[in-house]
C-alpha cells in the first residue's frame, strides 16, 4: 500500500496543465457582463492548481497527488456555478434587450463558454474514472466508470494500455457535441450525470445563445 509520502509512477501533466490555463485564461478574457467572479480569482486558482501539478511531475507523490485531484474538483464544482451564471445572464440579455447590441459579444462569450466546458469536464472525468490517473496507471483495481474501446477490444491496444487526459478530452469534446456517448460508454450514474450535465450547458451554449448571436449579426 502507497503511503502518504510515497513516490509512483504517474502519466506526464503538461497536457491537463495546458487545459487548465486555457480555462482560466478564459474565464480573464470573458465580457465583464458575463463574469461571476472577479479577475484576480482566477489568477489565484492558477497558481494554486498548477503548484500541485507541477510538484507531481516532479516527484510523484502521493500526498501532492491527492491536493492536486482536490483542487481540480473544487475548480469544477467552482466552473459549475460560474456557468450557470453566465448563462443565465447571456439568456436574460438575449430576452429584455435587443440581441442586435451585444451579437459579437455574446457569441464569443458563448464560444468560450463551450470550450471552458469541455476542457473542465476532460479534467474531471480524467480525476474521477478508476480512482484517477496515478491509480489507472499503477493498476490500482477500482471498477472503470468508462468503458473505452480499448478495453472493450484489448488485441487492438497494448497489454498495458490505459486512458490518458487526451483520451478524456475525446471523450469531453464528443459529449459536447453529439451531445451524447459515441465511442466511450458511461458505466456508472456518477459517469452518467457528469455527461448530462455537460451535454445540457451545451446545448444552452450553442442553441440558445450562440445561435441567437450568429442570426443578429448584421
Amino acid at each position: 500500500m502507497n503511503g502518504p509520502g510515497q513516490t509512483i509512477r504517474d502519466e506526464p501533466r503538461w497536457a491537463p496543465a495546458l487545459a487548465i490555463l486555457v480555462v482560466l485564461g478564459l474565464f480573464a478574457v470573458l465580457p465583464q457582463h458575463v463574469q461571476a467572479m472577479p479577475g484576480w480569482v482566477s489568477h489565484v486558482v492558477a497558481l494554486v492548481v498548477i503548484v500541485p501539478m507541477i510538484v507531481v511531475t516532479l516527484t510523484a507523490n502521493t500526498l501532492w497527488m491527492r491536493l492536486e485531484r482536490t483542487v481540480i474538483m473544487l475548480l469544477g464544482a467552482a466552473y459549475v456555478v460560474n456557468t450557470a451564471a453566465e448563462l443565465a445572464d447571456m439568456i436574460g440579455i438575449i430576452t429584455l434587450h435587443p440581441p442586435e447590441t451585444r451579437a459579437v459579444s455574446l457569441l464569443s462569450s458563448s464560444l468560450a463558454i463551450w470550450v471552458t466546458n469541455v476542457l473542465t469536464f476532460s479534467l474531471l472525468y480524467w480525476q474521477i474514472d478508476r480512482g484517477g490517473p496515478s491509480a489507472r496507471v499503477n493498476g490500482v483495481t477500482t471498477k472503470p466508470d468508462w468503458l473505452f474501446p480499448q478495453a472493450a477490444a484489448p488485441e487492438v491496444a497494448s497489454p498495458d494500455w490505459q486512458p490518458l487526459f487526451l483520451d478524456y478530452l475525446y471523450l469531453g469534446y464528443n459529449t459536447a457535441t453529439a451531445f451524447s456517448p459515441t465511442d466511450v460508454l458511461p458505466l456508472t450514474r456518477r459517469a452518467k450525470m457528469l455527461m448530462m450535465l455537460e451535454s445540457t450547458i451545451s446545448l444552452l451554449t450553442l442553441v440558445i445563445v450562440a445561435a441567437r448571436a450568429v442570426n443578429a449579426i448584421p
